[in-house]
């Protein structure tokens, strides 16, 4: 690892720690309103979703949104596996057998 990516690392870890850990160091000390509770709940999934999405829609940098597509094709087999099934291994195993069968049947 070069000196410079080290340092690109070292200062990610830097920030990312010191974005949360006063969040952390609080959490036990400081009761949360029912609202914020209630709210912090939706946190995890609007991330995933943050991150998913732009690959879903925008595969290789092109938008992409057609019937053929297998990465739509394949989130939504995911969601509705997902809401089905509320079962993480199985939505995760079916999904991308079904995701790289439409790749092989629809091209990436």
């Amino acid at each position: 690892m070069k000196p410079e990516e080290l340092l690109i690392v070292l200062g990610m870890m830097a920030v990312t720690f010191g974005v949360r850990y006063p969040v952390m160091a609080l959490a036990g000390r400081v009761t949360f309103p029912p609202a914020v509770v209630r709210a912090l709940k939706y946190v995890p999934p609007t991330v995933l979703i943050a991150i998913v999405i732009p690959d879903v829609l925008f595969p290789g940098g092109k938008l992409r949104v057609e019937v053929t597509s297998p990465y739509l094709l394949g989130a939504a087999i995911t969601a509705v596996i997902a809401w089905k099934t509320k079962n993480l291994l199985l939505t995760i195993v079916v999904s991308m057998a079904a995701f790289w069968l439409l790749r092989a049947v629809f091209g990436a």
